[in-house]
C-alpha cells in the first residue's frame, strides 16, 4: 500500500449476520463468500442500534444514539453532528468523500416541510444535478428510502434514482411493473412478492452502476477517496425481481429451529409492543401498526418470505461483484480498502417474529462486517464483539486522521492487525417513544462472547441469555439466582456508557 489508503464502504440495509453462504445458510452469495476469504471476518459485530437512522446516524458520527440525538427513527440528525463525522473528518482532510445509494440520515415522512433533501415534502427544492454537500459528504447520488411500501417520486420529488427511474416520465410504467405481482404464488405470505419490475431498474443495480461510475470517476485522480455505497435493500417489503426472486426455492431455505410466539417467556415490553397502539398522528399510526407487524406465519408462507430475502441478497451480492471486479480492472485493489456491513439484522421468523423491534435477539442485532484490502490478513475471523459504531474510527486510524474526543467509536485496526488486542463487549441502545408502539423504552444492551443482558431503564426489567447452553436465547435469566454474577458483571458494563446523553432528547420530526 502507498500513501493514505482508499475507502469503500458497501452497506445493505437489514441483512442478517448469520445471511452468508461462508456461514453455512443456504443463500447464494458467491461474492461476498469471496471477500470472506480474501479477508478478516468480525463474527460477532452488533448493530449499535436495530433500526436504521439511530443506526446510520452513528455509523456516521462515531456516537452513540442517545449523545448524538437520533434515538428513534423520525428524528433528524444535526447536520452540524453529521458534518464532523468520518466522511467531514476525511474531507477536510484531503479526500473525496461520496456517498452512493440510501442515506437517512434525516427525516422522509415529516409532519411538515424539514428542507433536507431527504424529506419527500423538500425534494422539490433540490434542482436535479445537485449533488452535495451534505452531511460531510462532497458528493451525492441519493436513492430516497428504496423501499417499496412507498414506490419512488416522479419529478420533481425524489433524487437521483427517482430522476433516472422515471427516464422520460416513465415512474408510472415503471411501478406498474413493480406491483406486477403475476410471478410465482407466495401463499399470502405478508409483504412479499415477486416484482415484475425489471432488475436492470431496480434501485440495487443502480447503486451498483453508479458506484462502478464513481470509481472511474476518482481513479486517475491523486487524491484518497471515500465511497460509501448504500443498498436499501434487503429490508422489506420482501419484493424481490423476477429473475432473482426464484433464485432460492421455498422449498430449500432454512427455517430457524424455534419460530413460534413465546411471549409469556419475555419482558413485559415484548408483548405491549406488538400489541401497543402507535401515539402518532392516525394516517402514519396506520402505517406503523400495517407495515411493522404480521401475523404469526406457517412453515410454508415462512419458507416464501426467506426465500425472497434470500434472492434480494443474492442481487446485492452480484452488484458487490461487479464493484469489486471495476476496483480490480482499475487497478485499485492494491491501495483500497474494502468493508461489507448493514445497518441491523432481521428477525426473519426467529421465535415467531418479522422484521424488526425492540427485541435485541442475535438474528436483529447481529450484522456482517467483511474487511479486505492492503494489510488486511486473509481468512482471518474476530470472535471478540465489537459494534458498526466502530467504523468511523477505524476510516479515520487507517487515514491517519486524529479522532475526535466525542466520539465512542473504537478502531478495528488493533483487531485485525494483532493477536493481542481484545474487546470484551459491545453496546446498543434504544430509545422508543410511544409515537412506535404506544409505548416509552429506553433499552441498553451489552453483549459479550458469552452473554448478552438488555435492560429497560425505566422499568428496571430485562432479559439476560447465556449464548454459550442457549444459543437460540429460549431461557431468560435476568432474575435467576444462577446468574446474579453473570448479570452483575454485565450490568457494570452498562454502567461504563459515558455520561454525555443529550440533556433533552430532540424533537421528533415525523415517522422514518
Amino acid at each position: 500500500m502507498t500513501g493514505r489508503p482508499n475507502f469503500l464502504f458497501i452497506s445493505a440495509d437489514q441483512h442478517r449476520g448469520d445471511c452468508f453462504g461462508f456461514e453455512g445458510r443456504n443463500v447464494s452469495t458467491p461474492h461476498l463468500d469471496e471477500m470472506a476469504r480474501a479477508g478478516t471476518v468480525f463474527s460477532a459485530c452488533t448493530t449499535v442500534n436495530p433500526i436504521c437512522q439511530p443506526a446510520r446516524a452513528s455509523m456516521l458520527t462515531g456516537m452513540l444514539p442517545r449523545t448524538h440525538g437520533v434515538s428513534d427513527n423520525g428524528i433528524d440528525l444535526d447536520p452540524a453532528l453529521g458534518e464532523v463525522g468520518f466522511a467531514g473528518l476525511l474531507s477536510k482532510s484531503g479526500y473525496q468523500t461520496a456517498l452512493i445509494g440510501k442515506a437517512h440520515f434525516s427525516t422522509s415522512h415529516n409532519f411538515k416541510a424539514s428542507g433536507t433533501p431527504e424529506c419527500r415534502d423538500s425534494m422539490h427544492l433540490y434542482d436535479k444535478d445537485w449533488h452535495g454537500p451534505y452531511m460531510g459528504f462532497d458528493y451525492l447520488e441519493m436513492v430516497v428510502e428504496g423501499h417499496n411500501a412507498h414506490l419512488p417520486l416522479a419529478p420533481p420529488n425524489g433524487q437521483h434514482y427517482e430522476h433516472w427511474y422515471d427516464a422520460k416520465g416513465q415512474n408510472a410504467v415503471r411501478n406498474a411493473q413493480y406491483l406486477d405481482t403475476s410471478g410465482r404464488d407466495t401463499k399470502d405470505a405478508p409483504q412479499t412478492w415477486h416484482s415484475g419490475l425489471p432488475p436492470a431498474y431496480h434501485n440495487s443495480t443502480w447503486v451498483g452502476d453508479r458506484t462502478v461510475a464513481r470509481l472511474n470517476s476518482v481513479a486517475e485522480d491523486d487524491v484518497p477517496f471515500c465511497i460509501w455505497a448504500s443498498f436499501p435493500d434487503p429490508h422489506h417489503p420482501f419484493d424481490c425481481p423476477l429473475p432473482w426472486s426464484l433464485l432460492h426455492h421455498p422449498k430449500d431455505v432454512d427455517l430457524p429451529d424455534h419460530r413460534r410466539l413465546d411471549l409469556d417467556r419475555r419482558p413485559w415490553w415484548h408483548r405491549a409492543v406488538l400489541e401497543g397502539k402507535p401515539d402518532i398522528r392516525d394516517d402514519m399510526a396506520e402505517f406503523r401498526t400495517k407495515f411493522s407487524r404480521v401475523p404469526e406465519l406457517s412453515d410454508e408462507q415462512l419458507r416464501e418470505v426467506i426465500a425472497n430475502y434470500y434472492g434480494m441478497i443474492s442481487l446485492i451480492d452480484h452488484n458487490v461483484g461487479r464493484i469489486l471486479a471495476e476496483i480490480d480492472r482499475l487497478g485499485l485493489a492494491e491501495n483500497t480498502i474494502v468493508i461489507y456491513t448493514s445497518d441491523h439484522g432481521e428477525w426473519l421468523g426467529d421465535h415467531g417474529l418479522l422484521l424488526k423491534g425492540p427485541m435485541m435477539y442475535e438474528g436483529l442485532l447481529r450484522v456482517g462486517c467483511l474487511i479486505k484490502g492492503p494489510g488486511i490478513p486473509a481468512g482471518k475471523r474476530v470472535e471478540d464483539p465489537v459494534s458498526n459504531l466502530d467504523f468511523a474510527a477505524t476510516f479515520l486510524d487507517y487515514a491517519g486522521v486524529p479522532q475526535p474526543s466525542a466520539m465512542h467509536s473504537q478502531s478495528l485496526r488493533p483487531l485485525i492487525e494483532t493477536t493481542t488486542a481484545s474487546r470484551d463487549y459491545a453496546f446498543s441502545e434504544w430509545e422508543l417513544r410511544p409515537s412506535r408502539a404506544g409505548v416509552a423504552l429506553q433499552l441498553q444492551t451489552v453483549r459479550t462472547r458469552t452473554h448478552k443482558l438488555t435492560v429497560d431503564l425505566i422499568s428496571n426489567e430485562g432479559e439476560l441469555y447465556d449464548l454459550i447452553t442457549d444459543p437460540f436465547e429460549m431461557n431468560n435469566r435476568f432474575h435467576d439466582p444462577a446468574y446474579d454474577a453473570p448479570r452483575a458483571k454485565l450490568e457494570a458494563m452498562l454502567a461504563q456508557r459515558p455520561n454525555d446523553a443529550l440533556p433533552k432528547p430532540l424533537k421528533q420530526t415525523g415517522m422514518a
